[in-house]
Formats: C-alpha cells, sequence, structure tokens
C-alpha cells in the first residue's frame, strides 16, 4: 500500500478537496461555466496525484556503513574543517521535485541539537544557497558527531521536523521532510570513516544506499 508522507497529506487531501468542490459546483452551471470549472476541477485532480506522488513516503532495506540521508543526486563532495565536527567530508544531495522528500538517518544516534536558521529561496543547485533558510541537526554518534543540514530551495519552502533534541535514533530512521525538494548536506567526521564509497553526481536513496562505511 502506498505511504504518504508525514507532512504531506494536507496537501493531498486540499487539492482533492478543491477537485471536488469545482466538479461540484460545474453540475450546477452550463454552458462556458460549466467547461471552466470542470477544467479546474481536472487540474486540481492531476495535481492531487502529483501530490500523491510527491509524498510517497516507500520502506526502505537500510544499507551498512554509514547510509544516505536523502534520494537524489549527488552535487558536491568536499574536505573541510567545520566549527561543530573538525576535520570532515560534506557531501551535498541535491533533490528534485520527482524525489521521495522524506529524510533519514545515516546512522545510530542522538540528537545533540536543532538549529532553525531563517534565510532566503535560491535555487538549492546554486552556490547562493548556502544562505538559503535551512534545519540543522548536530548528531552524537559512536563514531564522533555528525551534522545533517537540511535546505529549503525556490519551491520548498517548509522544512518539516520529525524529531526533538534529546531523541535516540537508529539508522534508517525518518528525521523529516522537505517538501517538494531541494538539497540536504550531511558532515561526517574524517578520522572514523573510510573514502566515501559515492561520486559526485551519483543517484541515491535515504537510508538504503552506503555512503561511506567506519572504520575503528
Amino acid at each position: 500500500m502506498l505511504q504518504i508522507a508525514n507532512g504531506g497529506m494536507p496537501w493531498v487531501l486540499s487539492s482533492f478537496s478543491l477537485a471536488f468542490i469545482f466538479l461540484g459546483v460545474s453540475y450546477f452551471t452550463s454552458d462556458l461555466l460549466f467547461i471552466f470549472f470542470f477544467i479546474f476541477a481536472v487540474l486540481f485532480f492531476v495535481c492531487s496525484c502529483l501530490l500523491i506522488v510527491f509524498f510517497r513516503d516507500p520502506d526502505r532495506t537500510i544499507g551498512h556503513g554509514v547510509v544516505a540521508v536523502a534520494d537524489g543526486k549527488i552535487r558536491e563532495i568536499i574536505h573541510l574543517n567545520d566549527p561543530e565536527i573538525g576535520d570532515c567530508i560534506r557531501i551535498s544531495t541535491f533533490m528534485n521535485i520527482h524525489n521521495v522528500h522524506v529524510n533519514r538517518m545515516p546512522f545510530d544516534g542522538t540528537i545533540m541539537k536543532i538549529t532553525h536558521s531563517a534565510g532566503g529561496h535560491v535555487p538549492a543547485f546554486k552556490k547562493e544557497s548556502d544562505v538559503n533558510e535551512r534545519v540543522t541537526l548536530l548528531i552524537k554518534t559512536d563514531i564522533g558527531a555528525m551534522k545533517i543540514v537540511q535546505i529549503a530551495g525556490t519551491i520548498a519552502r517548509r522544512i518539516v521536523p520529525y524529531v526533538s533534541e534529546g531523541n535516540t535514533l537508529e539508522k534508517g530512521a525518518k528525521i523529516g521532510l522537505i517538501r517538494l525538494g531541494s538539497r540536504v548536506d550531511l558532515y561526517l567526521p574524517t578520522n572514523r570513516i573510510t573514502a566515501p564509497a559515492i561520486q559526485v553526481k551519483d543517484i541515491i536513496k535515504a537510508g538504503e544506499n552506503t555512503i561511506a562505511e567506519t572504520h575503528d
């Protein structure tokens, strides 16, 4: 059975409701008004079907090692020094509107801090999107601190968190939803992981594809 992501159902129901309202009104009109209302009913019905696709939430077989946080295409892999993580690798995933929008935990851990930062809505694939609205999750794991940054884009203007500070979650657990796609950055400590198991332009699935293996 098709599952709808938590936070997506209101959009689906609203669209279906408008479709049925316009369809109902069309039956009490005639000629041009009938055509007008019927066309709107069809448009909202099609929109409802698309929203079901956008907000689908399929089950996943959880992969080994550190797994992907988001569905989409790897946009960037860079080595940097982060104030919270230290020496790390940042893996950026671009989520398109046709991707599953539910994000998942990359590794077993505890949510230490969640920070919401206001910002703009530049297209997520541009460098300027670094100043976009975002939600940052700092995670404590057995291999050190990790960080997830969910970044809003032009269309995706709402990040829906599923977790709270202090929550301890297993790898692959759902942590939130970015409506209609955007970008997710994952920061991994370099001293406890192998070289990334993915490369730029790879297509990945959250919870399923391995991003990197761990070592002692």
